[in-house]
């Protein structure tokens, strides 16, 4: 199905070898060709089936037709052709974790990103100096413990948070709310203080209380930007993709499933009636795919014998919604994403929609998914209202009952 944002990259040099800093061209599509960079070599032509990795088929052409644009510009007057494409900081926090590794792999490999940093509180100078072995022009650097959480947010364009722990053996759903509820409370403080105009990604779950969590400290700040705060729901479009593509035998570089509501168990609403491109589904087919992408997490525990979570999954999806973010920070104007986001087309004050990314974060709500519901989409979104409604208040009494320091 998908292969690695790396695949993405066309790099070529008058000589032998290129400086690091400078790859030459850029050129996305169902073909690439590499012939050198930092001295490495590879195969001159490769055909590909998909178009791009993270991306589906009509913004994969717009992005491509970005790209070229600025390799013909870039490369009148320069003497190995084009510079960095784009210069954007991105900053993982809790980068050493399942998640974190990969989707820094993951991130390293985007020709969108100059800088990326690493935070922890143990054990991310290894995954930086692994990474930084990586031949892909971002500069990677590592900051452990709370003294240099201020200087890894420092210039960021870019926050995303995985930082947390998975529910394990004998701890209840409280015990986990508790534990990452206070993590994403002090790291998103630190963000307030150091990059209050960041894209703030949130990863660490429970996600619907930890949107609010992260919006309530936002407030007592006094920076809160509702339209750069953002709770990545995209693993469940991605499984909804995937599944669908799968029972339906579709070419999956062409499906779309949005998915609304919320980002755990019933909350989570995938809307198959608004699949692109067009099928049908039998009542029983709706009940099982929409059941399964509900439980997609808990099938990845299963299948790991309890010895882990959806990582790798999870680090993928995120990717997607950091190269969507850096994409429009950098104005592509056709960048579309699920996210859950302070948001009126319920009254809930947060739900997970289909949303238009521009420079200054979401850009437009897409009131159009919600109408002409199936009845079974229909009913299902009433039901998973009360519990999204107490996952919401719980995070937003969290930070109430203990205020950050301003």
């Amino acid at each position: 199905a998908a292969t690695s944002t790396a695949t993405f990259l066309s790099f070529r040099s008058r000589g032998n070898a290129l400086p690091q800093t400078r790859p030459s061209a850029i050129r996305f599509g169902s073909r690439y060709s590499l012939v050198s960079f930092s001295g490495l070599k590879g195969v001159t032509s490769v055909n590909r089936e998909t178009e791009s990795s993270f991306i589906g088929k009509e913004s994969s052409t717009a992005l491509r037709g970005s790209f070229v644009l600025k390799a013909r510009k870039a490369n009148r007057g320069s003497r190995y052709g084009l510079q960095l494409v784009a210069s954007y900081k991105v900053a993982i926090l809790g980068a050493a974790g399942g998640i974190g590794q990969p989707l820094a792999l993951l991130i390293k490999m985007s020709p969108l990103v100059s800088a990326l940093n690493l935070y922890d509180i143990a054990n991310v100078k290894g995954v930086a100096a692994d990474l930084s072995h990586c031949n892909t022009p971002s500069q990677v650097l590592d900051f452990t413990g709370a003294s240099e959480l201020g200087d890894c947010l420092k210039g960021a364009n870019v926050v995303v948070i995985p930082a947390g722990v998975p529910r394990k053996p004998g701890m209840t759903r409280d015990d986990l709310f508790n534990i990452n509820a206070n993590i994403v409370m002090t790291l998103v403080e630190a963000v307030a203080d150091n990059c209050p105009d960041a894209f703030i990604h949130i990863i660490s779950n429970p996600v619907n209380s930890t949107v609010p969590i992260a919006a309530e400290v936002l407030k007592q700040k006094g920076v809160y930007n509702p339209k750069k705060l953002f709770g990545v729901t995209t693993l469940d479009v991605v499984r909804a993709n995937t599944f669908v593509a799968q029972k339906k035998n579709l070419k999956l570089i062409d499906v779309d499933v949005p998915v609304i509501g919320g980002h755990a168990g019933i909350t989570i609403l995938p809307l198959l009636s608004k699949t692109k491109p067009t099928v049908s589904f039998t009542d029983e087919e709706v009940e099982q795919l929409t059941v399964r992408i509900q439980n997609a997490g808990t099938e990845v525990v299963e299948a790991k014998a309890g010895a882990g979570s959806a990582t790798l999954s999870m680090a993928y999806a995120a990717a997607r919604f950091v190269e969507s973010s850096l994409r429009a920070l950098d104005g592509d104007g056709d960048v579309y994403e699920c996210s859950f986001v302070q948001s009126d087309l319920t009254d809930l004050p947060f739900f997970a929609s289909r949303i238009k990314l521009g420079r200054n974060g979401v850009e437009a709500l897409i009131p159009s998914d919600l109408i002409g519901l199936s009845e079974y989409e229909d009913k299902t979104l009433e039901a998973l209202k009360p519990e999204l409604k107490a996952s919401i208040e719980k995070g937003i009494a969290f930070v109430q009952k203990q205020p950050v320091t301003a």
